[in-house]
């Protein structure tokens, strides 16, 4: 199957990285080795979820974003601001402060992501009753889209076709400013983005859409309007255009439970991606789920509110998002009489193409090549120790082994392997100590105790 290309957010520095493994346990999809004391990504099993970020203590791994400046390429600048972002300020800080502070910054317009919650809510019931295939899932998180695409292919035919709040808002709202006589090339959107997975779907493999034009990371645009509000005089009284005004159902869409309260039925929510995959696990190889009929998964911890670009506390965040909310009008404003041209293009243009399966492809080749494949990882999975040390510069002995297949490790990695070897006269030292540099790096263990001479304590 021919690979579907994907852009990928999440780079890596070499200069930073120490080849500490961190990001290579953590990964949930095993798409991290270490090569050459240093972490290497396979592009086509990563799902652009952001664990290996939060985990590097070296700040190695890093989110790619657009120069702020960008923003200026354009006579109307729209920056789409999803309701996480509101709550990374505290409940002192209004909302009317905030939007003044994006229009200094140079914005000219301002809009609210889940604007149009309501709408895809209306499209996702529709597309819940015709289907086919139970349960059927949200399409609202871009790696939980990839990683069902990688892991568990068979269950693409069960996500909802509907787009995501900031791709349905930027088709909503680009067409009200065309409607307002502005040119489409004058016209600028940026999106403030939680995560690196928003990134990688928005930008793909093609460049961003006719709509976005570029994405701003939400840890560097807070700190920008933190800087204005922090140096405004205390009696400052802000004036601005504000938005429409969401209502509690759309605040809180992105946030845990957002979407799969408003659907009948059994509806249940899972947030961070070891749980999502855990489940999906179970409900492949078990009973024990029965009867779902909505799935709303996250890959972070809170949702959004835990995005790993996001800078305030999840819990904190996702408090802040709730008590903004409490006292919000009903009745969505998407509907007002004023933009039917809009809204009627919204609903022609709501839905995405069919999702393809691109599965996590361990080996290449036959049936027949394949499954001898697979019954050489389980005889090699009979030698190796099974303890997971990561010593290899593999997550895990069962990778080690898959690696071995596929040609791109040795069964002599295994540092255990090497002692093996060693005290049958298999391997010499000098040879093993070549094996570890080939993982580590050559100046791995060259530590300066050993350079000057120096002896442990008690030597």
């Amino acid at each position: 199957m021919e690979e579907e290309k994907f852009y990928h957010a999440l780079k890596i520095d070499n200069e930073r990285c120490i080849g500490c493994t961190h990001c290579m346990t953590k990964c949930p999809t095993g798409a991290v080795r270490i090569r050459d004391g240093k972490a290497i990504i396979r592009k086509n099993w990563c799902v652009d979820c952001g664990e290996c970020l939060k985990a590097c203590p070296t700040d190695a791994i890093y989110v790619e974003q657009d120069d702020f400046q960008r923003i200026f390429d354009y006579k109307n600048r729209v920056v789409l601001v999803p309701s996480v972002f509101i709550g990374q300020f505290s409940k002192y800080t209004t909302e009317k402060e905030i939007f003044s502070a994006l229009y200094e910054l140079g914005f000219t317009h301002v809009f609210q992501v889940e604007f149009t919650a309501d709408m895809i809510y209306r499209e996702m019931l529709q597309q819940m009753e015709n289907a086919d295939e139970k349960p059927v899932i949200s399409s609202f998180c871009p790696a939980i889209i990839r990683l069902i695409q990688v892991r568990f292919p068979a269950l693409v035919d069960n996500v909802l076709l509907v787009k995501s709040p900031v791709n349905a808002t930027a088709t909503y709202y680009h067409k009200v400013l065309e409607e307002q006589g502005i040119p489409s090339n004058e016209i600028g959107m940026f999106y403030i983005t939680p995560c690196a997975a928003k990134i990688a779907a928005l930008k793909g493999a093609d460049g961003y859409s006719s709509t976005i034009k570029g994405v701003i990371n939400m840890d560097t645009l807070y700190n920008k309007v933190y800087h204005i509000l922090k140096n405004r005089p205390r009696d400052y009284k802000p004036e601005c255009q504000l938005p429409p005004t969401l209502t509690k159902k759309e605040m809180r869409w992105s946030q845990t439970g957002g979407e799969a309260k408003h659907f009948s039925g059994r509806s249940l929510a899972i947030d961070e991606i070891h749980n999502v995959i855990d489940f999906l696990e179970r409900m492949e190889t078990t009973t024990e789920v029965r009867n779902v009929d909505f799935l709303e998964l996250r890959a972070c911890d809170r949702s959004c509110a835990g995005g790993v670009l996001t800078f305030a506390n999840r819990f904190l965040t996702a408090e802040r998002i709730m008590k903004r909310s409490m006292k919000r009008d009903k009745a969505p404003l998407i509907y007002a009489a004023e933009q039917k041209e809009a809204l009627a293009y919204l609903k022609q243009h709501i839905t995405i193409p069919p999702l393809k399966p691109n599965p996590k492809l361990l080996y290449n080749g036959s049936i027949e090549e394949i499954l001898s494949k697979m019954e050489q990882v389980r005889k090699l999975m009979c030698f190796l120790p099974g303890i997971d040390c990561g010593a290899c510069g593999s997550p895990n002995c069962q990778s080690l082994a898959e690696d071995i297949v596929r040609h791109e490790a040795q069964f002599s990695d295994c540092i255990f392997m090497q002692r093996n070897m060693e005290k049958y006269g298999k391997l010499d030292q000098e040879h093993a100590f070549r094996l570890v540099e080939k993982t580590w790096g050559k100046d791995r263990l060259n530590k300066d105790c050993y350079k000057k001479g120096a002896k442990y304590e008690g030597q």
